[in-house]
């Protein structure tokens, strides 16, 4: 059947889906169906009755405002996407949501929206095929051997976060990395040359891409060639810039703003369908025989099956590394991995290990990166003070693919972004490392990282004041409770090294999200624990020290303030008052606990509570509620050495005295 004609089956089922829903973006959709009809039905290996075949190209909509684009293609070539769920658009429950949600839509293989980051979480997908492809392929028997496929938009590319992932990908050399540029010269605003007048090819020529410029986004011929001479370029990846017109095929909307962000309208929709030479009036309807010349499903089994066939040879020749390979495949971790930490966790106790967090973070990494291959990480420019390099880390070697340590230079927002795209990947198990008041730049990649569930480990160094002289732009204050009050994130904010063994064997086990590790710059106390004590930790809170009899105070302390609340405690119990003091240094974890053991560390019955903690103090209250009182920051730091921001922020163990004492 005339090419034409099958890509604008993508425009109808886009434009009907939110003229049904009454919202939308019909625009892209419509102007990008041609290169669709390519990648889907020509380029693209994949099997849609297994989306996560190991070996699958991988499909990300950076633009993903262009959902229906995305749904109409999973629905047409025989995804379990169905006429009715196109129908469902934008609707509660739905298989199609508003922007693309992984996990949701069968095919999705990211969640997409916030724009550039599709683009980023594709090139740590394309890093993660080069890094499988180093590690296992043999001569003759390539079981990793697949393409990153990324569309973008204008807007894609006016976000920061292209800069950092683009530069990154060419420095990187991936060059099954290929971009797909809708350049269709519209955004919201209306037309782009009143603030998008980059030279957008040189940009990324400068990087260190193919750039595969002026290409008829509406001749499939051209689009067709254009990928050929993407996939013959090996060193390098490949941006196609498309010439396109938005809301193609809409007589008075294409080519303007009016077609971007919003339904066409009936009578428009019906005029579309007859510029289009569409003779079917009635909604979603597609005619059978277009239905067949989709469907990838007989074309997708045959290409599992021959992989499946060379994977049978392989485990034949390469038992071993067959055997590594589905290990990783599946998140199955070496056997053992546990039983190390727990010996350095009994040894740190009993050994009274007195470091800063950072440093006992570093300490694990030395141990785990040796048994640990999967395990790939980095630091923003930050590798000499986060201590996220591991003694067996080895600093990624671009020629051979070889190393799991990335440098990623000033490029926190991008740095998440990647690590995002290799656990979406899978094979690997990613952490990346910068200050903690440097997650602002990375905020929305860390939330992505929540709401996809991805098991992404954030390691944030100088986590308080107590970073000292670099004063209140470098002092994180607010950004523990924001990470604490997002969604399906974990934080742990260990007081001492034992604390910070269990926060890493607690992010490494966690699978269902990201666990963000807040570590100090300075030493921290060594604590005094029971071996039940010890065990504790893992549930998050717990009670680390009290006085004789049933308690009246209890002192709750985190990360670096714990042992002020120690220090305060002790001096009360001498005073004769009963005191409790719990160990706080993960919520999330603790009010995962069932009820009977909250209530056993923090017993309703005793309202007097004092928390402290260098940091923004509100998120405390839900622990101590109208009759208790926090030691914390309100306000933002100052340019001085710790100990004396620490006494000029009255955040010491007298403060914590005299507010317990101040108790009602």
């Amino acid at each position: 059947m005339d090419k034409k004609k099958l890509a604008d089956a993508i425009r109808i089922l886009s434009m009907d889906g939110v003229q049904k829903a009454n919202s939308g973006h019909p625009g892209a959709p419509m102007g990008m169906a041609d290169i669709a009809e390519v990648l889907f039905r020509h380029t693209m290996r994949y099997n849609p009755k297994n989306p996560s075949w190991e070996n699958r190209d991988r499909f990300v909509l950076s633009n993903g405002h262009a959902s229906m684009l995305l749904y109409s293609l999973l629905h047409l070539t025989g995804y379990d996407v169905t006429l009715d769920d196109l129908k469902q658009f934008r609707q509660l429950g739905s298989k199609t949501p508003g922007h693309p949600e992984r996990e949701r839509t069968p095919g999705v293989e990211t969640t997409t929206g916030p724009l550039g980051q599709g683009l980023a979480n594709a090139v740590g997908m394309a890093l993660a095929e080069k890094k499988l492809a180093a590690t296992f392929n043999k001569k003759g028997l390539p079981i990793i051997d697949h393409y990153t496929y990324v569309f973008v938009g204008d807007g894609c590319l006016m976000e920061g976060i292209s800069h950092e992932a683009a530069s990154l990908a060419g420095t990187w050399k991936l060059s099954k990395l290929i971009v797909l540029y809708d350049s269709n010269g519209i955004s919201i605003d209306g037309e782009i040359t009143g603030w998008f007048t980059d030279d957008t090819a040189q940009r990324f020529s400068s990087y260190g891409w193919q750039v595969i410029a002026d290409v008829n986004g509406h001749d499939p011929y051209a689009i067709g060639k254009a990928i050929t001479k993407a996939k013959a370029n090996t060193d390098q990846p490949t941006l196609i810039i498309c010439n396109t017109i938005i809301g193609f095929g809409s007589p008075n909307k294409q080519g303007k703003a009016s077609s971007h962000g919003a339904a066409l309208g009936d009578e428009e929709v019906s005029l579309a369908r007859k510029q289009l030479g569409w003779k079917y009036e009635e909604r979603f309807y597609v005619p059978e025989e277009m239905y067949e010349d989709w469907d990838f499903t007989k074309q997708g089994a045959e290409l599992e099956r021959e992989w499946n066939d060379l994977f049978a040879e392989y485990k034949k020749q390469y038992p071993s590394e067959a055997a590594e390979f589905e290990r990783r495949i599946q998140g199955v971790y070496p056997d053992g991995w546990e039983d190390k930490l727990d010996e350095m966790i009994v040894t740190w106790q009993k050994d009274k290990l007195n470091v800063a967090s950072r440093k006992a973070s570093q300490l694990i990494l030395d141990q785990i990166s040796a048994f640990m291959p999967e395990l790939i990480g980095g630091s923003a420019d930050l590798t000499p003070s986060n201590l996220t390099q591991g003694k067996a880390s080895e600093s990624y070697d671009v020629d051979e693919s070889k190393g799991n340590y990335l440098h990623f230079g000033v490029r926190e927002f991008g740095m998440m972004a990647i690590l995002n795209g290799i656990a979406l990947h899978g094979g690997f198990v990613p952490y990346g490392g910068t200050f903690l008041i440097f997650m602002e730049y990375a905020r929305n990649a860390i939330r992505m990282s929540a709401i996809m569930k991805l098991p992404v480990i954030q390691v944030f160094t100088h986590d308080s004041i107590g970073l000292g002289e670099d004063g209140p732009t470098h002092q994180a204050v607010e950004q523990a409770a924001t990470l604490r009050m997002t969604p399906n994130m974990v934080v742990w904010r260990p007081a001492d090294a034992v604390e910070t063994a269990v926060a890493w064997k607690s992010a490494l086990k966690r699978k269902d999200g990201p666990t963000s590790l807040l570590l100090s710059r300075q030493n921290l106390v060594p604590q005094d624990r029971t071996d039940e004590q010890v065990q504790a930790i893992s549930k998050g809170g717990y009670v680390i020290w009290e006085s004789k009899g049933k308690p009246e105070i209890i002192l709750i302390g985190t990360g670096s303030e714990l042992d002020l609340a120690m220090q305060a405690a002790r001096r009360l119990g001498k005073d004769g008052k009963k005191v409790r003091v719990v160990s706080m240094p993960s919520c999330e974890v603790f009010e995962a606990q069932d009820e009977a053991y909250r209530e056993s560390v923090l017993p309703f019955s005793v309202r007097k509570r004092v928390a402290v903690e260098a940091a923004w103090t509100d998120y405390w209250f839900k622990y101590v509620g109208l009759d208790g009182t926090i030691i914390g920051m309100h306000s933002f730091g100052e340019s001085a050495p710790a100990d004396k921001l620490y006494e000029h922020f009255h955040i010491t163990a007298n403060a914590v005295y005299e507010a317990a004492l101040s108790l009602k």
